[in-house]
This record gives structure tokens, sequence and C-alpha cells, in this order.
């Protein structure tokens, strides 16, 4: 195995790109859609159970509380206990890792809400309000998973303007 000299890689992490978000919220849509018209997926399992949207919920406010905290102690806010450096890093990937879940479970509900909605049927008309909660949740994952991976940055430091390296 050689090593191009010329190829540099960066081991950072990058913050989560929109546009990753929303393609990954229309693939799920796009599946849902075509699992949903294709088959009679829907009416083996209907009704839609409210677990979805309640887990999402929790996890929304659980990110929501992470990043208000995590926010907070990397600022050095008085009060505040120290933050760890491998805490951070955990809430980092926690939080790029929700905001792909929270996408992909917007981009189903919406595509199955969408369904849902065009469907004729007593049956689909009783699952609207499971799907839209389901929606809306996964979009409050999204917004405090993105909230807690901005809390994550360090902040800039004017004491290391001087500095080349941007360390002390």
């Amino acid at each position: 195995m050689s090593v191009n000299p010329e190829r540099q890689t960066d081991p950072s992490l990058r913050p989560t790109s929109v546009s990753t978000l929303v393609v990954a919220a229309l693939a799920a849509a796009a599946t849902a859609w075509l699992l949903i018209s294709t088959s009679d997926l829907f009416y083996r399992i209907s009704p839609l159970p409210w677990t979805g949207a309640g887990v999402l919920a929790v996890l929304a406010i659980a990110e929501a509380y992470l990043a208000q905290n995590t926010s907070a102690r990397i600022q050095r806010k008085p009060g505040s206990l120290p933050v760890h450096a491998l805490s951070v890093a955990r809430f980092a990937a926690l939080a790029k890792a929700s905001s792909l879940v929270g996408a992909l479970s917007s981009g189903f509900s919406a595509g199955l809400l969408l369904w849902l909605v065009m469907e004729p049927t007593d049956e689909a008309g009783s699952s609207v309000p499971v799907a839209a909660t389901t929606l809306v949740t996964a979009v409050a994952l999204i917004a405090a998973a993105l909230w807690l991976e901005r809390s994550c940055r360090v902040p800039d430091n004017p004491e290391n303007e001087g500095d080349e390296t941007g360390r002390r």
C-alpha cells in the first residue's frame, strides 16, 4: 500500500450539510410513496402507532437540553461545570446521526402523509394525525440535532489571532 503525498486528508469532523439532509428526506419520501402506493402495506400496519412520534419527541427534547447545557459549558458561563472534550465529540456524533435520522423520518412521514391525504378511505383519514405529528416531531429532532451540533463548536479565541496555527 503506497501513500500519495499529494493527497491531503483532513480528519476533522465537518458540519452537517443541509443538502445531505434534503436529499435523505427526499429519498425517504419517495421510498415511502412507492412502498405504500404499490402494495397493501398500509392496510397491514393500519392503524399507525403513535410510538414513532413519541420517540422522536423525546429525542428532540433530550438533544435540545444537551444543546443548551453544552453551549453554556463550552462558553464557560457562570455556574456551569467544565465540559470534557470526549463528551463534546460524542455529542457531535450523536447530533450528526440524529439529524440524519430526523431527515429520513421526516421524509418518510411526508411521503406517507401525502399518500394518506390523497387516499379516499376512512382508514387513511384516521391515520393523518399520526403521520402529521410524526412529521412535526421529526423536524423538531432535526432542529435540535443541528442546534446540538452547533453548540459543540469551539468558540473563537481572540487571544490566538496573532498565531498562524491558531493554537496556544
